[in-house]
């Protein structure tokens, strides 16, 4: 297929000294049971190396007492969001709609209650109909091409290893679901005027589908947060987006405040499906008729307080409260998710903390903070299908305009994206029912760094945001 069909030529002389790394640097074959240790009852961690008692005792006696201070007071704390959270259940989760979102509706205080609680659901982003028939478009593209899709469980597929399927590609180009990740990403801000990022642009992450049927117990993804685990303590970038909790001041942090995500290395290890992108909110578009019980997602709605006992609790003992300075930290992997259970972080009340997000429609979109700890039902209790296409909100930087031209480059080849198992392998090469790149609207084109459409800057941004702006213009168009 010619790149210039869907390329400017600019942008094509900065691909061609893109592929040679994108094509020799691969991730192994896998499925998502290789990022999640908890899918892999047989895999035993091993031990971290001695390295990480020196890190722990590095970042603790920078402030001992201060955080031994804050960790007597979040205890207290987590106990009360914990009841808080078992008298309101699933109703505590916001719901909007997009509507509202799109008329600029959303009152102040819903807006305050999304980045308590870390998630939303947005109704109606997508009518209904549209939603279904992306779900029976993808079906078709997995039947016909059986012999070859890759799925987890392999014999009773709900993970399906597809990227580049039609219904996929329309649906994050799709301008409802732009404009919905859009308003996601003005929730966030920078406390540095001067960080180059725009959350009025975004691009787009590919990701996989969802459709799992009724009765499915094996797909038990237990409580977790994306964007790495020892990376949160160990990369000293991304460590000081957690600065005010590791200096004993946790009240003080602000979840929303993007200022070091923007550099922070999230993958060290080139783990199977570690995201090496900012994703301010990951996300999944529903495309079926799907309640609590029924094969859903699941949230831990205390995003402040969860992320400060995921950050203090390796340097305390789980049953004494004291300072422990040996070389584990729980639920810590390298190139794995963060995972928890109830042995790991006792304090966050999981039975009760972890609850289902509402019911959803087709066509409904649901998003939670890259931090959230989320999991899925156990086993789907339910009649139909629950199915989603996986779409993140990834606002535009220079690393995820690094990405992007590195994904450009293997979907025009319908390779696996670089994020994910067989990264630059055959994935969907020579499938029947492949996209065609050019039948992609041209916004959508613009947010997997194609076409020939710029991002545009306005005068009311910041100087930030226009270089912001004007590096992944030259980065995946070759123009500023």
């Amino acid at each position: 297929m010619a790149l210039s069909r869907h390329l400017s030529r600019p942008a094509v002389r900065c691909m061609a000294t893109a592929t040679t790394s994108a094509s020799t640097l691969t991730k192994p074959v896998g499925d998502i049971s290789s990022v999640f240790p908890s899918l892999r009852p047989d895999s035993k961690p091993e031990p971290l190396p001695p390295r990480f008692r020196d890190l722990k005792l590095s970042l603790f006696n920078r402030n001992a007492q201060a955080l031994e201070d804050s960790w007597q007071r979040l205890i207290p704390r987590l106990k009360e969001e914990v009841e808080r959270i078992q008298e309101l259940g699933t109703n505590i989760i916001p719901v909007v709609n997009y509507s509202d979102v799109v008329s600029g509706n959303v009152p102040d205080k819903v807006k305050d209650e999304i980045r308590l609680r870390g998630t939303v659901v947005v109704r109606n982003v997508v009518d209904r109909n549209t939603a279904l028939g992306w779900k029976e478009r993808a079906k078709e593209y997995i039947k016909a091409n059986a012999d070859r899709v890759k799925a987890f469980p392999a014999d009773s597929p709900a993970v399906y290893e597809l990227y580049w399927t039609p219904a996929q590609v329309e649906a994050r180009g799709h301008p409802n679901m732009l404009q919905t990740q859009r308003w996601l990403q003005r929730l966030w801000h920078s406390s540095d005027p001067n960080t180059e990022l725009s959350v009025n642009h975004t691009i787009s992450y590919a990701d996989r589908i969802r459709i799992r049927l009724p009765g499915d117990a094996k797909f038990t993804l237990g409580p977790h947060a994306d964007g790495g685990s020892l990376e949160r303590w160990e990369d000293p970038e991304y460590s000081r987006v957690y600065r005010k909790i590791l200096e004993g001041k946790w009240e003080e942090y602000d979840a929303f405040d993007a200022r070091h995500r923007t550099t922070a290395k999230m993958d060290l290890y080139n783990g199977a499906g570690a995201c090496s992108v900012l994703r301010f909110f990951q996300g999944w578009l529903s495309m079926s008729d799907t309640g609590p019980g029924e094969g859903t997602l699941h949230v831990c709605p205390m995003l402040k307080y969860s992320t400060a006992y995921t950050i203090l609790r390796p340097f305390f003992d789980a049953e004494t409260l004291r300072p422990a300075m040996d070389n584990t930290f729980p639920g810590s992997v390298p190139g794995a998710a963060q995972e928890y259970n109830p042995v790991t972080h006792p304090h966050l009340g999981l039975d009760i903390t972890m609850v289902s997000v509402p019911r959803v429609e087709p066509g409904d979109y649901v998003a939670w903070h890259c931090d959230s700890l989320h999991s899925v039902d156990k086993e789907h209790r339910g009649t139909g299908d629950s199915s989603v296409l996986y779409i993140p909100a990834a606002p535009l930087c220079e690393m995820n305009a690094n990405y992007l031209i590195k994904q450009r480059e293997l979907a025009l080849r319908y390779s696996p994206p670089w994020d994910f198992p067989g990264a630059g392998g055959p994935g969907e090469i020579g499938f029947k029912g492949a996209v065609d790149w050019s039948q992609l609207n041209e916004d959508g084109q613009r947010a997997m760094g194609m076409g020939k459409k710029l991002w545009e800057t306005t005068p009311d941004m910041s100087e930030g945001e226009r270089r912001a702006i004007q590096r992944a213009n030259e980065k995946c168009f070759g123009q500023v």
